[in-house]
């Protein structure tokens, strides 16, 4: 319900000021911009879908293969001590927490072709334990925060987009981002745990959270001691080789287990395009009442306000200018790349606001689009505290970006 009220106040909202424009300032454009937009999305929305057909093919093969071959159920049972805290109501050794492993691995080294497809595996089994088909269960809940949260380990594209602008070291966004996109992560498990009254302080949770802390702090570690080209290059290694790791792993545990691999791959292949066509109508809707939203200026007005309110309580607003990539990244991860590359064009890509819009871009998620793709997929309807969880790990994530950038950089 809550998607659907925020749907209709994009709509009303945008008209409204669209009409205000129209009458009192003779803005005859402003009208004709947001018909525009709604065409352009939703061709962008069916783009999106198409472009994801073959790569949901792909991954959804692969991870037919990897269920035959009895690798699925490998990583759910080293997973559930965990998982079976985070997710109660999901039975111990279910085969979805080893898809969910997955998808997060997927979202973490920044392999997102290969996250949504098996995210939206997860969501299928996850659907097949749900009791009301169309309203999200509070495993399906928990995953989403977990993916709209954004945890990413190697932001591979934003460093590539900084080079190509021209910053003298693009990496230097690299540590800011690993902090922000870690403190979204965790400000979302807490805040969804806390709705479904989940115990964050059981000894395996605990265990788990710590030992994340210390991983991150390793992988920072590691990767300060690089120089700006030698980081890029293995961490493109890295994401890569797992990847092939993971479809040759899948392949040889389908061999070893007499699997016809082919026939098996061909099987999930089906079920990816199914999927494809399904979310079309889903991903129309939200994209279309983003487009409508930004066309008719009020994105621009809401910046304007942020500001003059954060002067007016004397505070610094040098970050403000880069709050559009933060406002644009759970409605459209296209538009909030735009943003962020708009912001390094304007003010320079070793500004201050390009620095952090690049720390923006990278400490969450889009939130929304993600959202539609896989509730979309499964048919739910009624989203429960999914948005209202999604979106405070993105505040958090947008709080910590602020503090990290003016540590770093300020």
């Amino acid at each position: 319900m809550v998607l659907n009220y925020i749907w209709i106040a994009f709509f009303v909202i945008a008209f409204a000021i669209a009409l205000v424009k129209l009458v009192f300032f003779g803005d005859f454009d402003v009208f004709p911009a947001m018909m525009d937009s709604t065409f352009s999305s939703s061709k962008t929305a069916f783009e999106i879908s198409l472009g994801l057909t073959g790569v949901l093919a792909l991954w959804l093969g692969i991870m037919k293969i990897g269920e035959r071959g009895g690798v699925v159920n490998v990583l759910a049972r080293l997973l559930s001590p965990v998982f079976t805290k985070l997710f109660p109501s999901i039975p111990k050794g279910h085969p979805v927490t080893g898809s969910i492993f997955m998808n997060i691995a997927a979202n973490m080294l920044g392999l997102d072709n290969a996250a949504t497809p098996l995210g939206l595996k997860a969501m299928e089994q996850m659907q097949e334990l749900n009791k009301k088909k169309d309203t999200a269960s509070d495993a399906m809940i928990m995953f989403l925060v977990l993916n709209t949260s954004g945890l990413t380990l190697i932001p591979v594209s934003i460093l590539v987009y900084r080079a190509q602008m021209g910053a003298a070291q693009p990496t230097d966004v690299f540590m800011p981002i690993l902090l922000a996109t870690f403190f979204s992560t965790l400000a979302g498990i807490i805040v969804t745990s806390l709705y479904q009254r989940i115990n964050l302080l059981s000894r395996t949770l605990l265990l788990t959270l710590g030992g994340a802390c210390a991983f991150v702090a390793a992988v920072i570690w590691g990767f300060s001691q690089m120089d700006g080209e030698l980081m890029n290059k293995v961490s493109t290694s890295i994401a890569n080789i797992l990847l092939m790791t993971i479809i040759i792993g899948f392949i040889l545990a389908g061999v070893r287990k007499k699997v016809n691999c082919y026939d098996a791959f061909v099987e999930g292949a089906k079920d990816g395009f199914t999927t494809a066509v399904r979310i079309i109508p889903y991903l129309v809707a939200v994209l279309v009442g983003i487009g409508v939203f930004r066309a008719s200026g009020a994105m621009d007005m809401l910046i304007d306000g942020i500001g003059w309110v954060v002067k007016a309580c004397g505070m610094d607003s040098d970050f403000v200018a880069a709050l559009p990539t933060a406002l644009m990244k759970p409605l459209s991860g296209s538009g909030a790349r735009g943003m962020m590359v708009d912001a390094m064009t304007t003010f320079g890509a070793d500004s201050f606001v390009g620095r952090l819009s690049c720390v923006f871009q990278g400490s969450t998620d889009t939130t929304f689009y993600i959202l539609a793709v896989y509730f979309g997929s499964v048919g739910i309807r009624y989203t429960r505290h999914a948005v209202a969880c999604g979106l405070l790990a993105d505040l958090a994530g947008i709080i910590s970006a602020i503090a990290i950038c003016y540590m770093f950089f300020g």
